[in-house]
């Protein structure tokens, strides 16, 4: 195999797969990138058996074939090369050369064939998303997926088609995003599906703010398609829980702040928190809202803001983390926050179909 690539478009394609690499894997194949060279292009592909990603890009290629290499080592040398196009051999062992500018690299590789291929999705079901929404949905819901390994099917965000509507949704238990995406598909095509953490961040990394994104999904599988790459992945087996039943359907008070000043405030307050209280109290009195946290061994800060707040006085306490994500991951001027008393969950909304349900704490 023999090509020759600008440094910038080789840099490029392995930043782009690279994120898929385990830095804690058993088999030293899974720590290679499989780059394929055939007229005019290369293909560069990882695989860590749940995720895995290719891209193609243009080459000068002289001679076709197929190697694979250590990724995060070539990605290192190829961030330090000089800006010029980058010459590449690999001979019958698996050694490539790399050349560029006054450099010279020889890197020891392992046969192609060792690689697992990535599988091939055939007769799944299969829809077509702009990539601009997606991107949005995923920014607003990912950051409420749950860490807890021993809780795995909400390792991920749940996928559901139905009635004409994407709706995305992530839970920790503790607090819930939701966001829906209009689009079209056959009811035949109605389908549940977790996608996990993983192909989530690999995803998002993907996708650009104009285009189409092609999305297939088999019984265990799920791939996505745009940009000249292709993402597939293992689903999480399992069903996620009811979400429904922890959305309130009532609300007794509505209280409209402007995000940035309200972000900025709770942002200001929660540095006086602690890791062993970590939690701020939000008091609603007429046309008023304070934002207070008291740690003992800490001290307090106070914010006042103006609001249109009618109803009775009313103070309840939130994880300051959980409050801030949404506020930080939304882009609307206005947030709605919806109540019913000290003990039930708060519930955030915008203009659009998103809400965030955020269940309060105990205060002493």
């Amino acid at each position: 195999m023999k090509f020759s690539i600008a440094k910038e478009r080789l840099l490029e394609a392995l930043v782009t797969v690279q994120g898929v690499v385990s830095t804690r894997t058993t088999l030293p194949i899974l720590s290679n990138v499989l780059i394929r060279a055939d007229e005019g292009r290369l293909t560069f592909t990882t695989n860590d058996l749940d995720c895995g990603i290719s891209t193609s890009v243009e080459a000068n290629v002289e001679k076709g074939g197929g190697t694979t290499l250590p990724a995060r080592r070539l990605g290192g040398i190829v961030k330090e090369l000089t800006n010029s196009d980058v010459m590449v051999e690999v001979d019958s062992k698996n050694h490539a050369s790399l050349r560029c500018g006054q450099s010279f690299f020889k890197m020891m590789g392992i046969a192609e064939e060792e690689f697992p291929a990535l599988p091939k999705l055939e007769n799944g079901k299969t829809f077509t998303l702009k990539q601009n929404d997606l991107k949005d949905a995923l920014r607003k819901t990912c950051y409420a997926i749950s860490t807890d390994e021993t809780r795995y099917v909400l390792n991920g965000i749940l996928f559901t088609f139905k009635e004409n509507k994407l709706s995305l949704v992530a839970t920790d238990g503790r607090r819930l995003a939701l966001c829906e995406i209009e689009t079209e598909f056959p009811r035949s095509q109605e389908i549940d599906i977790i996608i996990p953490t993983k192909c989530v961040g690999e995803l998002q990394r993907m996708l650009l703010e104009v285009g189409e994104v092609k999305m297939t999904v088999t019984e265990n599988h799920v791939a996505f398609e745009a940009n000249n790459k292709t993402l597939v992945s293992k689903l999480v087996e399992g069903n996620y829980p009811n979400y429904k039943q922890v959305i309130p359907q009532e609300t007794r008070e509505r209280v409209t702040v402007e995000r940035e000043l309200f972000a900025a405030a709770v942002r200001r307050v929660a540095l006086l928190s602690s890791e062993k209280s970590n939690s701020i109290k939000l008091t609603f009195t007429k046309n008023n809202l304070e934002i207070v946290s008291n740690t003992p061994e800490v001290g307090e800060a106070h914010e006042s803001m103006a609001v249109n707040y009618k109803g009775k006085d009313m103070s309840i306490a939130f994880n300051p983390g959980f409050l801030q994500d949404p506020l930080r991951n939304l882009s609307d001027e206005e947030i709605h926050i919806d109540l019913i008393d000290e003990m039930s969950p708060g519930v955030l909304k915008i203009a659009t179909p998103f809400l965030y349900v955020l269940m309060p704490m105990r205060i002493s």
